[in-house]
């Protein structure tokens, strides 16, 4: 699991800050001095995985407060309800300013690892990997793909600059699988893995023969699996993807398959339940 440096997250915090600050916290303004200091503690109201308690420093030091952030859970540890996951300390107008925002980026990180967890439980004991998407809220990728790291699962390509994937309008564009592998190769060499999504099994044979790294199984059902996996026969890795729910996952988790992608570990996030209370 990769960290997170401030830089990579100042657009999002400034964007953060200026839709709810904007000019001032009125509220807090008319009713708190800069001079009055509380004490908060952030807890979990429901069983599951915790991400993001980083967040609490950018926050807080973007505010140029002095409030003092104290984690209580490790990135990625299971918590259940009425568990502390963070201490907080500081001028009460700033705690209250930075309140919403603080528990917007971490719910979601705690609800992005807490799917993720689930998901990756149901394949413990075989070869796959659970991968997530490039279906993330937009701006947040790298906090999205940190959760999903957090809760267990594998990080697929950040982006459309460090993995080729020839998706179905890349073939259709370029004429047929094997042109476009031999395009990219043409172009980058080896710098690139390359993976080709298929949906038949004439698509696999040729990016069997088009020499892919990864193929992709979009769509398939387990009997269409199995016969692109003995025509692969090794010769690349293999994902499965295409609306992979928990019951698609236990029907072929049996499979010589590499990865699972599953869009819905970012795209369908359910913010995990975080309350901010004054002692």
């Amino acid at each position: 699991m990769n960290s997170v440096e401030p830089k990579q997250i100042e657009t999002l915090l400034r964007l953060a800050f200026e839709e709810d600050i904007h000019t001032g916290d009125v509220t807090g303004m008319a009713i708190f001095s800069e001079n009055e200091r509380s004490k908060a503690v952030v807890r979990a109201k429901e069983s599951g995985i915790f991400c993001g308690g980083f967040m609490a420093g950018y926050v807080y030091s973007f505010l140029n407060s002095s409030v003092e952030s104290h984690v209580r859970c490790t990135e990625g540890q299971s918590v259940v309800a009425g568990d502390t996951v963070l201490e907080l300390e500081g001028p009460t107008i700033h705690l209250l300013g930075g309140e919403r925002i603080l528990l917007n980026f971490i719910q979601r990180m705690c609800g992005i690892a807490t799917q993720t967890s689930r998901i990756v439980k149901l394949v413990e004991g075989s070869s796959i990997k659970i991968l997530d998407t490039r279906k993330t809220l937009p701006g947040f990728r790298l906090l999205d793909k940190y959760a999903v790291a957090a809760g267990g699962g594998t990080n697929h390509r950040m982006g459309l600059y460090d993995m080729v994937m020839i998706k179905d309008n890349h073939i259709k564009s370029a004429g047929s699988i094997a042109r476009a592998v031999e395009l990219v190769r043409e172009r980058w060499g080896t710098t690139y893995r390359v993976e080709v999504e298929t949906t038949t099994e004439e698509e696999v044979r040729e990016a069997v023969t088009a020499g892919a790294d990864i193929i992709m199984l979009d769509n398939m059902n387990r009997q269409e699996m199995e016969q692109a996996l003995e025509l692969i026969d090794r010769s690349a890795e293999v994902e499965v993807s295409g609306n992979m729910s928990a019951k698609k996952i236990m029907e072929i988790r049996d499979l010589q398959v590499d990865y699972v992608s599953i869009g819905a570990l970012t795209h369908s996030v359910e913010a995990f339940d975080l309350s901010m209370k004054f002692l």
